[in-house]
């Protein structure tokens, strides 16, 4: 990473609760506003404001699910200036509001996010492989087709994938409409040792050739490879169901199958591969 955005990257982290502004960032980064922008999205596929406030509401998360600060409180933390702004924007990149959010963390009966609602247009499916990094267990991963370089909310298209430690799965992702999409991946894999639950970690990654072009009726053949998480990341912040993997996770020969496009709904667990015929 440029030493220009890692200054950004750790200012921002260090002091997104204070009023910061891009012209701030930029100058810790010891460059024009201008060629630092275009520097920083470059290295981090986020604008330097659309970062901080990635920053801010990834923080906000984490306050609500281990804290029981008020929603006041945890905006003044973050650095918004007003409760109904900071409202908005998490609602609009969680795609929960503040209190739905807090009630999905306690498990009190919220469900997490569904991909965009409404007339789906003509759609088809992207279709491949899903590789973790060496040295982890099995994972489960929430795999989502998004218009932006960013895990925010909405996913046009999302499914959940049980993806075995040693080797690479096959999914499938139906119902992608016409269009181009990022397709982008976070997951939780076990650890390798005798106490997998000990181990776990936090995956990222997608499809690293760009945004994937879908067309309708057909299936866009794209890779998916995970990583751990780097600072230079932008947080995560639509809200995911439960990432628990799985003990066991069967890999059979071929690669997971969906028949035909499928409405946009809750995501739904896709095997490392379909059963043989006949099982």
């Amino acid at each position: 990473m440029d030493a220009a955005v890692e200054r950004a990257v750790e200012y921002i982290r260090e002091r997104f609760g204070d009023p910061l502004t891009v012209a701030d960032i930029a100058e810790r980064a010891r460059l024009g506003l201008f060629p630092f922008s275009r520097l920083f999205k470059e290295e981090t596929g986020a604008s330097p404001g659309r970062f901080l406030a990635a920053v801010r509401i990834h923080e906000a998360k984490r306050l609500i699910d281990r804290f029981s600060m008020s929603m006041a409180e945890i905006s003044a933390a973050v650095g918004y200036g007003s409760l109904e702004s900071f409202t908005e924007s998490f609602t609009a990149g969680v795609g929960l509001p503040p209190a739905g959010f807090r009630r999905l963390c306690r498990g009190a009966g919220q469900a997490p996010p569904e991909p965009r609602p409404g007339p789906r247009p003509a759609a088809g499916a992207v279709a491949g492989t899903i590789t973790l990094p060496e040295g982890h267990g099995n994972a489960r991963v929430y795999l989502g087709a998004f218009a932006t370089p960013l895990v925010q909310y909405p996913a046009v298209a999302a499914a959940l994938v049980d993806v075995p430690g040693d080797r690479p799965s096959c999914y499938r992702l139906p119902g992608v409409p016409e269009g181009s999409w990022h397709l982008l991946a976070v997951a939780v894999a076990a650890g390798t040792g005798h106490d997998p639950h000990a181990g776990r970690s936090t995956l990222v990654g997608g499809h690293r050739a760009g945004a994937v072009t879908v067309n309708a009726a057909t299936v866009t053949s794209a890779a998916v490879r995970l990583r751990p998480q780097r600072p230079a990341d932008p947080p995560v912040l639509l809200a995911l169901p439960e990432l628990r993997p799985a003990r066991t996770v069967v890999a059979h020969p071929g690669c997971a199958a969906a028949p035909g496009p499928r409405p946009a709904g809750r995501p739904r667990t896709v095997p490392a591969a379909p059963e043989p015929s006949g099982a």
